[in-house]
């Protein structure tokens, strides 16, 4: 007991808030890599730790010079390695609400016309099979991806999107880039995701892992209709919501709108639930 009174008088506030900073750290970092090879990577690095470890304590010459310059050479590799890792970190970072988005400028019936635009628009593919990429650009500028496609600038609408995605449009084959109330560009090139295992992989094809590789690497949401089964998915932060309708679609997209406002306090004459009565109203419902 006086040794745990001991240690406690000599912790300062100063020291508190430094193992806050570094917990933090910690949670934001394994945050990040949570779900991607950059576990196994770790995994693997703590494992040359701990024999470099063990072989320094039983004076294992020879296997602790091994190790210890292996590690030092892995040490030069970690920054390629873990290049969209980082990549997305600071990315991360960047985004703490320092710079207002699209989305500010939105009034709550602009957000109501996007999005039935949008749900209908994709409730069509859907229904025709005819494959889709829509990326809603957030709050990560996605400027290197719209230079890829082709400029269009125009209000975002079901007969522009479907005219877009029909399957003899020279611009159907890409993605299309949307930033606030605007179709900026058309058959836009994606970044393919990286953490992908032959399990995974051989279950989607190109389309699903550009939808996965953007939302990895940015902030963006992906609504992605399926070529082959005319199957609705939304790709946000890696991830796919899979199999869903127009009412779901609907419900995600209103969801998305109103947590970027509370999060970010944009949308001040706006409140997630006045969005959510329009569409009610709406609907009859």
């Amino acid at each position: 007991m006086s040794f745990i009174k001991f240690l406690l008088s000599q912790v300062t506030i100063k020291d508190i808030f430094d193992v806050l900073i570094v917990a933090t750290f910690l949670y934001f970092f394994f945050s990040l890599i949570k779900g991607t090879r950059a576990v196994q990577i770790i995994q693997g690095v703590g494992v040359l730790l701990f024999i470099l470890l063990v072989s320094y304590l039983f004076k294992l010459e020879t296997a602790y010079w091994l190790f210890r310059y292996s590690l030092l050479t892995i040490a030069i590799a970690i920054p390629i390695v873990f290049q969209p890792e980082l990549r997305r970190a600071l990315g991360a970072i960047g985004r703490g609400g320092v710079f207002p988005s699209g989305i500010q400028t939105m009034d709550k019936e602009t957000i109501s016309r996007i999005v039935d635009e949008l749900s209908w628009t994709v409730s069509v593919l859907s229904q025709a099979k005819i494959g889709a990429l829509i990326v809603m650009e957030r709050e990560t500028g996605l400027a290197e991806f719209v230079e890829t496609g082709t400029q269009v600038n125009g209000v975002v609408s079901s007969k522009l999107l479907l005219s877009i995605f029909m399957p003899k449009s020279p611009l159907h084959d890409g993605a299309v880039i949307l930033r606030s109330n605007k179709v900026i560009a058309a058959s836009c090139y994606l970044p393919l995701s990286e953490n992908v295992t032959p399990s995974r992989d051989s279950q989607m094809g190109t389309r699903h892992r550009a939808a996965l590789g953007i939302t990895e690497q940015t902030d963006a949401v992906v609504i992605l209709v399926s070529e082959e089964t005319g199957a609705i998915s939304v790709a946000r932060n890696g991830k796919f919501t899979k199999q869903m309708g127009e009412e779901t679609l609907k419900k995600i997209l209103v969801s998305i709108y109103t947590t970027d406002s509370s999060k970010q306090n944009r949308f001040s004459r706006i409140g997630g639930k006045d969005v959510i009565k329009l569409f009610k109203k709406k609907s009859g419902t």
